[in-house]
């Protein structure tokens, strides 16, 4: 087995919150309760999810982002420069049976953009904290590129921002003093969550970006040097990873279309240590586009669904393991879910116990295929 990170089994980040831990977060936003109640009961629950997954077999750990709303936007609000709007993006999402519509605020870049203080520091710290010897401690953020693609060049105040260059450096810059300051906080997986360079696989997402005056057709050349630049002077030791999927809100997803049009350069070209890559169904495409990975670099395969409760086999994951190790070594290749099993606080359509279910398959899985 693996013994630095990404791990033959793991997971992408997100986890279920409790239902006690809705209850709070409810009673919180009423008013009800005070922030320092609302952290205790998250205390708890984090402490309980971790334990759930040192028993799952699991090598990594992380919080379950239950301290978060959206996987993305309440790290990108932190930032400074950046700040909520009252318009809404309307992102339209589908499942097997049907489609449905997710709204959140939207944003300005209406400043400089600048790191103002170590965003989930407390958090990674007290998630270290409860984790046992021999299990890592895992980070998740958003990517610098979710900044961009929200919003584009027109969320982008000009008189803030009159060259565009000029904001990818100071974003940049915001994203590389991060990673110094969780790395002297003692991480050693740090997860950039990036849907964006997999919906640029999609034709109908880079539509929409041209009509907004976007670059479609290169942009995630544009993405990929940023995360380089953002990630450059990471210290030794530090284990950076991207996980792409395709969208995650109850168990629909925004976007289709294998890794082909961005594959050559971002499995060539982006300096991270591992892929955590979306294969749950026939949306992600073949394993094809593999073969562009590098040697070094580790694929982690996301065979095993979050979108639905049923259980995978072990004998269709081991053959689709398989069909990926027809094209890049299966010395390079992991096993993890595709996605979070709760991108958003509302979840997928999904039970605990079936959570767990997934967790273990994995980890039996990858030790029956490695060793």
């Amino acid at each position: 087995m693996r013994d630095t990170p990404p791990f033959r089994a793991d997971h992408v980040g997100s986890l279920l919150r409790p239902p006690r831990l809705l209850k709070a977060r409810e009673q919180h936003a009423l008013g009800e309760i005070t922030p320092a109640e609302l952290r205790a009961v998250e205390d708890d629950a984090i402490r309980e999810v971790v334990r759930m997954q040192r028993d799952a077999g699991l090598r990594s750990a992380t919080d379950g982002e239950f301290r978060r709303t959206s996987w993305h936007m309440d790290f990108i609000y932190r930032l400074g420069g950046i700040r909520p709007t009252d318009e809404k993006i309307q992102v339209h999402f589908r499942n097997e049976n049907g489609e449905l519509d997710f709204e959140s605020a939207a944003l300005a870049v209406d400043g400089p953009i600048r790191l103002e203080d170590t965003v989930f520091g407390d958090d990674f710290a007290f998630l270290a904290a409860q984790t046992d010897p021999g299990i890592t401690a895992k980070l998740t953020i958003p990517s610098p590129s979710m900044v961009h693609y929200r919003g584009g060049r027109a969320a982008i105040d000009p008189a803030v921002y009159a060259d565009e260059e000029q904001f990818w450096v100071d974003l940049s810059a915001a994203y590389a003093d991060q990673v110094r300051r969780v790395a002297d906080l003692g991480c050693r997986y740090l997860q950039l969550d990036d849907t964006s360079l997999a919906y640029l696989n999609d034709p109908a997402q880079r539509r929409l970006l041209t009509e907004r005056g976007d670059d479609a057709e290169h942009q995630h050349l544009r993405y990929i040097r940023q995360i380089n630049a953002a990630i450059a002077g990471r210290p030794a030791g530090l284990n950076v990873t991207t996980h792409m999927c395709r969208g995650n809100f109850r168990s629909s997803w925004a976007a289709e279309g294998g890794y082909d049009f961005v594959a050559e350069a971002l499995f060539s070209e982006l300096a991270v240590d591992g892929f955590f890559l979306e294969y749950d169904d026939e949306r992600s495409g073949d394993f094809a586009p593999l073969r562009f990975v590098p040697p070094g670099k580790v694929v982690v395969l996301g065979l095993v669904t979050t979108k639905r409760g049923a259980l995978e086999s072990k004998d269709d994951l081991k053959r689709r393991i398989d069909e990926a190790a027809r094209h890049i070594p299966l010395d390079q290749l992991a096993l993890s879910p595709q996605c979070g099993f709760s991108s958003t606080v509302e979840g997928n359509a999904l039970t605990y116990d079936e959570q767990v279910a997934k967790l273990r398959l994995i980890t039996e899985t990858a030790a029956e295929v490695w060793g």
